[in-house]
């Protein structure tokens, strides 16, 4: 499935309990749908003592948030949804509200 989404696109969620918050897109995880966002939707982990964190303990950490729920935001600070067109024989995303390319 393709995306119009792309790792370092900043975002703003629509939909649930974090609605309205904005950040950058820091990974797509394609077989669930699901995108990671830099500093939105954080959980408290548990992690066990390792060779990598000898201390272990309680960690903050991003949970992925499902596509379905952001929308790219363009250059004037708008969300917009995506469009591809093709310009000097290049296809590129364009923002739908204010049609300059992404």
């Amino acid at each position: 499935m393709k995306f119009k989404i792309k790792s370092g696109d900043t975002v703003r969620v629509i939909a649930g309990d974090h609605k309205g918050s904005e950040g950058k897109v820091v990974r797509i995880i394609r077989e669930v749908n699901k995108a990671i966002v830099e500093g939105v939707n954080t959980v408290s982990k548990h992690e066990k003592p390792s060779a990598s964190n000898p201390q272990g303990g309680i960690v903050e950490k991003e949970a992925p948030i499902h596509i379905s729920n952001l929308s790219l935001i363009d250059k004037s600070g708008d969300a917009t949804r995506v469009g591809y067109e093709m310009r000097d024989g290049n296809k590129v995303r364009v923002a739908k509200k204010s049609n300059e390319v992404i």
